[in-house]
């Protein structure tokens, strides 16, 4: 069973500002229009989108800006084509970033994170030069409930999940990458929705930030960049220490 680091909880917090900015509907847009570009807009066909779906109703996203996004991914509105790009990247303290983007210009992206990057005391990489410090894996999100440690582990035996790590009100199973949607398809038929499921870069060679300025500094990297309007997701390898935790929360 993994370990959980304190850095997930300010994660979890940023993530509630985010719905109540409604600035989770542009990235879910963005997920619902590229998921239908790449497998289709039948969502019984294309789990992607099925999940993308899935998730836009669950922060109640109105069905109209749904269908149109779905629709845009699948040619049927026209307009600029978008595509998906993960940048790469250093932080203060050698911190590893990998940057999804979903853009109509990857020009105009690449030149705006090598700015974002350089004026926060980080640096643009070339590709290849950081994924090697994460590993891609699937993420399922599942509100604890009534599931006990035993009950979490037994689900992730059963339903084909590779692990599982506490995250204070959620359990969080690991999948293999091609393994992600038959898992969360797994847990609907027992009876457990999750409340997210997607591809995340983990990372194999996490930083310890022991220091509380640059802890800040990389904090403060981490948002201007999820920040940025093209940023589908942000992955660092970073861990706060549990004794400085507390005053980044």
């Amino acid at each position: 069973m993994a370990g959980h680091n304190k850095w997930s909880k300010v994660k979890h917090i940023k993530a509630v500002v985010d719905v109540k900015r409604g600035k989770v509907f542009s990235k879910l847009s963005k997920e619902l229009t590229v998921a239908a570009k790449h497998g289709g807009s039948n969502p019984d066909l294309n789990a992607r989108l099925r999940s993308a779906i899935l998730a836009a109703r669950a922060a109640n996203m109105p069905n109209d800006n749904i269908e149109r996004a779905v629709k845009k991914g699948a040619g049927e509105l026209g307009g600029d084509a978008i595509e998906e790009i993960t940048y790469e990247g250093y932080g203060p303290g050698g911190v590893a970033f990998m940057i999804e983007v979903v853009t109509d210009n990857r020009n105009r992206a690449a030149n705006d994170l090598r700015v974002l990057l350089s004026k926060n005391g980080g640096t643009f990489a070339d590709a290849g030069s950081v994924a090697y410090q994460f590993t891609r894996r699937g993420e399922v999100r599942i509100p604890k409930g009534v599931l006990n440690e035993d009950t979490a582990m037994e689900l992730a035996l059963e339903t084909g999940a590779e692990d599982v790590e506490d995250a204070d009100d959620e359990w969080i199973l690991y999948t293999a990458t091609d393994q992600l949607f038959q898992v969360v398809g797994a847990l609907r038929d027992r009876g457990v929705q999750s409340t997210s499921q997607k591809l995340i870069y983990q990372p194999t060679t996490p930083v310890l930030l022991t220091d509380l300025e640059q802890a800040r500094a990389v904090i403060k990297l981490h948002d201007l960049l999820d920040d940025y309007d093209d940023t589908q997701n942000v992955h660092a390898n970073f861990e706060i220490a549990d004794d400085i935790a507390d005053d980044l929360a």
